[in-house]
């Protein structure tokens, strides 16, 4: 699996948001350390964020994960960490 960036974690997130202006939602600049709810994403986004991860990208990770990691470079950290646990 190739490395993932943060701009490719913030194009899954705003597909995913519940919100009817996602195409307009910034996420531009550095949103590694903002934490989801300070972004606006609420339970429903990050489920589908999930779920995303998961079938487009065979990226596998729990929602305990998810909502552990907090921010989305947390979560970006979680899923690049994702091949050297394989390898262990």
């Amino acid at each position: 699996m190739r490395e993932f960036a943060l701009d490719d974690l913030a194009r899954i997130l705003r597909e995913c948001a519940d919100h009817d202006d996602w195409e307009t939602l910034d996420l531009a600049g550095d949103i590694s350390d903002e934490t989801f709810e300070a972004l606006g994403f609420d339970s429903l986004t990050l489920y589908n964020t999930l779920i995303r991860l998961e079938l487009d990208h065979g990226i596998e990770l729990s929602y305990d994960t998810l909502w552990q990691a907090g921010t989305p470079g947390g979560l970006l950290r979680e899923i690049n960490a994702l091949p050297a646990r394989a390898a262990r």
